[in-house]
């Protein structure tokens, strides 16, 4: 239930999360060997592919090093590798082959590549030559190493870690030292898939020989709070200024109950031989994040959001005069969202994606004259975008297809694919086709839609058809490539599947998305009914064998329909959504969001737009469920607790509803172990068979 853009930070969740710390003495995981007999997309083949991490251009502009993460079914877990290349392609070589993690690529010099290692007790810095030789451990901190940046002048790093700041019980209590009890007097106790330990992510600075580590300085002495923010921010959250003699970083300032609250975060500026701290966005009371730095260091560039509480509120480019400290908004004529800005070496333009109708592309501004200019076109979404001499790399995905690093023309838009990550899984696979659409609603406004296609599609066949219900609710129904919503997989089982960017999407304009708040269980529920019914009326869908499926808001949107779809639907799949409202509003732990959404408390009887939200809540709709439904949860989920799966699959039950609850323990609001990740698709795949096929 987030708008900003996680792709980057899921691949390194998933490529970590299976195991931080590994001995060298492991086994290596590396390129699956897989053959595909009848090229379909299986769970199997999903998890054989290479995933694409970090790219890092270096500061030449003529080699790429990037970061590949691989994965074991066996072992159930992974580790990253990586690569390095010439910037037109040429030269691919694997540079490091451990049983470790490796990743925060950050280019020394032309010929050093500094990164971070899990391998030994901690995770630390190392730095290795461009072909992999010369491998050496720089930093020896008492706890991991979790992100860091070498200041311009290459004599100084930051970097992120841990920091106990708070009291815990065996620190009240030292006489009971294996008591598990924690004690809380406020809120934000908990957030995404951890209890607050009293652990706080810091900023450190440090002198840098190139070969070691030297003094580290806290620059957040005993303070409370995180940078980057959490759960997932990253290094693009703090950044060196062109002298190097300050850092720029993203914080939320706050505590407790202020906290899970607001989404009133700001850069800081903190001078290095001063030791002090100043707010430069103070008074801007949304999400102000990813400070960067004009090349001269005279201009400072960051995302701000204007409504306070609303995290999917339009992104907005602002620019800040480093002398006056004059703040300067460049994208009001933009209606959409830029994310990972990158100037140009003059300081005269800047790059930036954004999500524009369903796909993301890259985009050129000019400062002065504020003309926006679109590098790419196609059916893809672009993540990222670097400078390379007169080239820009980036890695873009498909619905059909994994992440693979692209080199692009400035100038004529042209695209090369430069990285074969997974080109000897993709030459096996016959793939899904893709369909756009524009589908009018029920308000005569018109909704995006993909129909995607089964691999050796036959028109003169009938095929099930599943109507995709999108999380977030604020989120992009756009060119994705999923390691578990994978459009592809769904297609190549066999069904249609219908996909419409329903009120709330993004790229659609601000006012597109800002439909769905406070009207859960409205508009956007006429739109993705309008999608099916349009699409059912093609002679190669059978309507009688529809699904919905969908995690998070979409799972709360699957609770929905299950109690208003009179009959369209004869199977369900709801994962990690919304049951009962109220008793999220209570539970979640990011607690701005339901305010915002819901417009107020449950408790607010005269509060008319709370009321009519919290009406549409699924549980008051169960005495209309009569339609088999498979609810997946996950037990470390405090974005919305696995509570509201368990009502929901109780509730079938006791309506003698076909029903069934997969339940993982160890997994947060995703899925992010190899063996979870094929059972979920198996599951999956099984329900729908079993009341759409069979």
């Amino acid at each position: 239930m987030r708008k900003i853009h996680l792709w980057l930070m899921l691949v390194l969740l998933l490529a970590v999360s299976c195991n931080t710390s590994q001995k060298s003495t492991e086994n290596i995981i590396g390129p699956a060997d897989i053959t595909i007999e009848n090229g379909l997309l299986t769970p199997e083949v999903l998890w054989s592919f290479g995933r694409l991490g970090e790219v890092a251009v270096s500061p030449n502009g003529e080699k790429v090093a990037y970061t590949v993460s691989f994965y074991s079914i066996e072992q159930n877990r992974s580790n990253s590798e990586v690569f390095m290349m010439n910037a037109d392609g040429t030269n691919k070589i694997q540079i490091t082959k451990t049983a470790a993690h490796e990743y925060n690529l950050a280019w020394v010099d032309n010929s050093t590549l500094a990164f971070i290692s899990t391998e030994g007790e901690t995770a630390q810095v190392w730095t290795m030559n461009a072909d992999g030789k010369n491998r050496r451990k720089i930093s020896n901190f008492e706890s991991d190493i979790n992100g860091f940046s070498i200041s311009p002048k290459g004599d100084k790093i930051l970097f992120i870690s841990e920091v106990k700041v708070d009291k815990a019980t065996a620190d009240i209590y030292p006489d009971l030292p294996k008591a598990s009890g924690m004690m809380y007097e406020d809120l934000m106790y908990r957030h995404w898939d951890t209890w607050e330990d009293g652990f706080y992510s810091h900023i450190f600075v440090a002198d840098f020989t190139g070969e070691k580590v030297l003094n580290p300085v806290d620059i957040m002495p005993n303070e409370p709070y995180d940078s980057p923010l959490k759960p997932f921010g990253g290094m693009e959250e703090i950044t060196w200024s062109p002298c190097g003699k300050a850092i720029a970083y993203t914080c939320k300032k706050l505590t407790g109950k202020e906290y899970s609250f607001s989404t009133n975060s700001d850069i800081y500026l903190y001078n290095i031989e001063k030791a002090e701290t100043k707010n430069l966005t103070e008074g801007m009371m949304g999400y102000d994040w990813q400070p960067n730095f004009s090349p001269s260091g005279d201009k400072m560039l960051w995302l701000s959001m204007e409504r306070a509480g609303f995290e999917a509120d339009k992104e907005r480019v602002f620019m800040m005069d480093m002398e006056s400290g004059e703040r300067t908004y460049l994208t009001p004529h933009f209606d959409h969202s830029p994310s990972n800005i990158q100037w140009t070496p003059d300081g005269n333009s800047i790059y930036f994606v954004a999500g524009v109708e369903a796909t993301h592309q890259i985009y050129k501004m000019d400062i002065a004259t504020r003309e926006i200019t679109a590098i790419t076109d196609g059916l893809h979404d672009y993540h990222s975008v670097a400078i390379a001499g007169d080239m820009l790399i980036g890695d873009k995905v498909s619905m059909v297809s994994p992440a693979e690093i692209f080199s692009i023309n400035p100038i004529t838009g042209e695209q090369k694919q430069l990285s074969e990550i997974n080109t000897h899984i993709m030459s096996q696979l016959t793939m899904p086709t893709i369909e756009r659409r524009w589908i009018k609603s029920t308000d005569g406004k018109m909704v995006h839609t993909w129909v995607i296609l089964p691999p050796n599609f036959d028109k003169s066949k009938k095929y099930p058809a599943l109507l995709y219900c999108e999380g977030g609710p604020q989120s992009p129904v756009s060119q994705f490539w999923s390691y578990r919503w994978n459009f592809s997989i769904m297609a190549s089982n066999g069904y249609v599947v219908v996909a419409p960017a329903r009120r709330g999407s993004l790229t659609f304009g601000q006012a597109w998305t800002d439909e769905i708040s406070k009207d859960h269980g409205g508009q956007e529920m006429r739109d993705l009914l309008a999608a099916i019914d349009e699409v059912k009326q093609e002679p190669w869908v059978d309507e009688e064998r529809l699904g919905a499926v969908g995690a998070s808001y979409g799972g709360y949107t699957v609770f929905w329909l299950a109690g208003n779809h009179n009959n369209r639907f004869k199977a369900f799949i709801s994962h990690c959504g919304v049951f009962h409202s109220e008793m999220e509003y209570m539970t979640t732990e990011e607690m701005f969001f339901d305010q915002w959404e819901m417009g107020g408390a449950p408790w607010e009887t005269d509060n008319k737009v709370a009321m009519n939200s919290y009406k549409h809540s699924a549980h008051n709709y169960v005495k209309n469920w009569d339609t088999p439904i498979l609810v997946i949860h996950g037990g470390k989920d405090f974005r919305i607790p696995y509570t509201q799966g368990m009502a929901a699959f109780n509730t079938a039950q006791m309506l003698d509803i076909p029903s069934k609850f997969l339940f993982f323990p160890d997994e947060n609001h995703w899925v992010l172990k190899p063996q979870n990740g094929i059972l979920w698709q198996r599951e999956f795949k099984a329900w729908l068979d079993k009341w759409l096929k069979e």
